[in-house]
């Protein structure tokens, strides 16, 4: 896994790292679905595994912004921070909403 190291950026370039992470992570679930629906199953669990990895490096990204901040240093809070973590936060939501349709799908082979 991809490590990004938060002492090498500054505050937008580590909002932007979420950013791209998660985003890449949210496109690949989405295509996930359309592949499933497609019938390319094995295509479809080989995205959703790729989205895991892309979450993996954004999710180790955030857990070192609250690691900073458990330890007294404060992270700096703007709009582009509150939209990063948006963006990481709806993108778990969907990626774990979307394994859990296509478990159903599959237990009902649709």
């Amino acid at each position: 896994m991809e490590q990004v190291k938060l002492e090498d950026l500054t505050s937008e370039q580590i909002n932007f790292q979420l950013i791209l992470y998660s985003g890449n992570a949210r496109s690949k679930v989405i295509q996930s679905l359309r592949e499933y629906r497609e019938g390319n199953v094995a295509e479809s669990e080989s995205l959703l595994a790729q989205a895991e990895q892309e979450l993996a490096i954004a999710h180790n990204v955030h857990f070192q912004l609250v690691q900073k901040e458990a330890q007294g240093e404060k992270v700096e809070f703007s709009m582009l921070f509150m939209h990063s973590e948006d963006h990481l936060m709806s993108t778990l939501t969907m990626k774990e909403l979307v394994k859990e349709l296509l478990e159903i799908f599959k237990a009902k082979n649709i």
